[in-house]
C-alpha cells in the first residue's frame, strides 16, 4: 500500500473533521481531504483538483506557525454551520480550532521535521493523529542530508529515535508503506514544552554529516507495522467515540493499549 491510498483508508477510519498540511507539493494528498484545512508550503505546484474548504499558504512552516493565529481558517465565526456540518457544534462557541489528522511531508532535514511536528503538535487533540512521510529510508543513500537519490527521505527517520526517548507519552508506530516509509503518532499533548525545552541539545546530538548512520532495523523495516493491519485494528470506533464526546486524556489508555497489542 502506497502512502496515498494509507492516507485515503485513514480519513475513512478516524473521521477527522478538521486536516493540517505541511509540505502540499503537487496536491495529491491534499486531495484526499473533504474538511475543512489548512496546508502549508513555500512552493507548492498543484495538479489535482482539490475538494475540501482549504486554506492553501505559500510559506515556510516555521514562518507560518510564528503567526498570531495561524488556525485562524478553521474558526467558525465567519460562518457558525461549518461546525455544525464537521459535527462539532461546541466549535460555535469560539473553542480554539485543533487539527485532528495531519500529515507533514515537508523539508527532509530532521531539525525541520522535529519543528513541523513540534508546531503541528501544539494544534492538535490528544485524540488526534499526526503522520510523517519518508521515514523509512531503504538505503544510506535516500538517507543522506545532501540529496543525490531519486527518492530521498533525508535524515527525518531521527525524529522517531527522539520522540521515542524525550516523548514516552507518546505512541510512536512506524508503518510499512510504499515507497518510503510513513509513522503515525498517537497521544499528542499540546501543552507539552520537552522538546522545545531540549531542541537545541538535541539538533546538536543528532544532526550529523553524510554519510548518516542509519539503524539497521530501520532499513529492514524490522518494527514497521503492515499499514493494512493499523488499519483495520479495533481501536478506532473508540478514538472517534472519545473524540465527539470530548473525553479527557485518560480515554487515551485503552487507545494505548491497542496500539501496543499491535506493535507487538
Amino acid at each position: 500500500m502506497d502512502r496515498h491510498e494509507f492516507l485515503r483508508r485513514l480519513h475513512r477510519v478516524l473521521k477527522p473533521r478538521t486536516y493540517g498540511e505541511i509540505g502540499v507539493n503537487d496536491g495529491r494528498s491534499l486531495a484526499l481531504s473533504r474538511v475543512p484545512s489548512v496546508a502549508v508550503d513555500p512552493a507548492f505546484r498543484i495538479v489535482t483538483s482539490l475538494s475540501c474548504d482549504v486554506h492553501l499558504v505559500r510559506s515556510t512552516s516555521d514562518d507560518f506557525f510564528a503567526r498570531r493565529d495561524p488556525l485562524q481558517h478553521l474558526r467558525t465565526g465567519r460562518n457558525p454551520f461549518r461546525a455544525l456540518a464537521r459535527r462539532d457544534p461546541m466549535a460555535v462557541l469560539g473553542e480554539q480550532p485543533r487539527l485532528e489528522l495531519s500529515f507533514i511531508d515537508g523539508m527532509h532535514l530532521f531539525e525541520f521535521a522535529l519543528r513541523d511536528f513540534m508546531n503541528i503538535e501544539r494544534h492538535s487533540r490528544w485524540s488526534s493523529v499526526i503522520v510523517l512521510d519518508d521515514m523509512l529510508p531503504r538505503n544510506v543513500d535516500e538517507a543522506a542530508r545532501d540529496r543525490h537519490t531519486t527518492y530521498w527521505t533525508g535524515d527525518v527517520y531521527k525524529v522517531v529515535q527522539v520522540l521515542r526517548r524525550f516523548r514516552p507519552d507518546l505512541v510512536v508506530l512506524e508503518v510499512d508503506t510504499a515507497p518510503t516509509g510513513v509513522v503515525a503518532v498517537f497521544g499528542a499533548d499540546p501543552g507539552s514544552t520537552v522538546l522545545a525545552d531540549a531542541y537545541d541539545r538535541i539538533v546538536e546530538e543528532y544532526v550529523a554529516p553524510d554519510p548518516q548512520d542509519v539503524p539497521e532495523e530501520v532499513l529492514t523495516r524490522k518494527n514497521a507495522v503492515a499499514p493494512e493491519a493499523l488499519l483495520g485494528a479495533d481501536l478506532w470506533p473508540g478514538l472517534v467515540r472519545a473524540r465527539t464526546l470530548r473525553r479527557g486524556r485518560a480515554a487515551f489508555a485503552p487507545v494505548r493499549r491497542s496500539l501496543d497489542r499491535l506493535a507487538g
